[in-house]
């Protein structure tokens, strides 16, 4: 099994197979991929030009583009999982050498993730703030007084109410905790408070 950086997870076959494939371009296809991969990794709403770029390289270099777009999405799993892990050039490197690519390919990768990290870190955090902003939270504890399971009877619950702003509209998320789980979800909302003081 291969031990990587930027994921746990045991990957398909299919993934390393997409690496070794990688080393079949000369250098400056392998460039020219590299350049289009972090320019989407910067801007990643512009998925259209993204696809549109990798079928004009694919027709400027007699290649099939949906192949091309299975290369990269392959491709793609190392810096976004590098981004969640916040890896450094040289681990990203050597994840790329485990993964089957190249001394020579795997060098300007990480080089041209070290020249961007700074820049996609503030992106990723900037669109997990954006993706769901809590507007406003209300609270109520209770006490299980009668069921038809003994144990639980006494059990302390929290019903929590969460408006969540999601685009120009709000919606209201309805959740029910146990205690344990209130517990857990403070400690994680105390963590992601830390983060975000950090990033101002």
């Amino acid at each position: 099994m291969l031990q990587l950086h930027f994921t746990k997870d045991t990957l398909p076959d299919s993934v390393s197979n997409d690496f070794q494939n990688m080393n079949k371009f000369n250098e400056q296809q392998f460039a020219r991929l590299i350049e289009i991969l972090f320019q989407f990794l910067l801007e990643p709403k512009e998925t259209e030009r993204f696809m549109q770029q990798l079928s004009e390289f694919a027709g400027e270099h007699g290649m099939s583009a949906g192949p091309l777009r299975n290369l990269m999405k392959s491709v793609l799993l190392v810096p976004q999982g590098a981004l969640k892990k916040n890896l450094t050039a040289e681990q990203i490197k050597e994840d790329l050498l485990t993964l089957g690519l190249n001394e020579d390919k795997a060098a300007p990768f990480s080089q041209q993730w070290g020249v961007h990290y700074a820049v996609l870190s503030r992106l990723a955090v900037r669109q997990t703030l954006m993706v769901n902003q809590l507007v406003d939270m209300e609270w109520k504890f209770g006490v299980t007084v009668g069921t038809s399971e003994i144990q639980k009877v006494g059990n302390i619950f929290l019903q929590l109410k969460l408006v969540i702003r999601k685009g120009n509209s709000t919606e209201n998320v309805y959740m029910e905790l146990t205690l344990p789980q209130f517990y857990n979800f403070l400690h994680e909302m105390e963590r992601a408070k830390a983060s975000m003081e950090c990033f101002s």
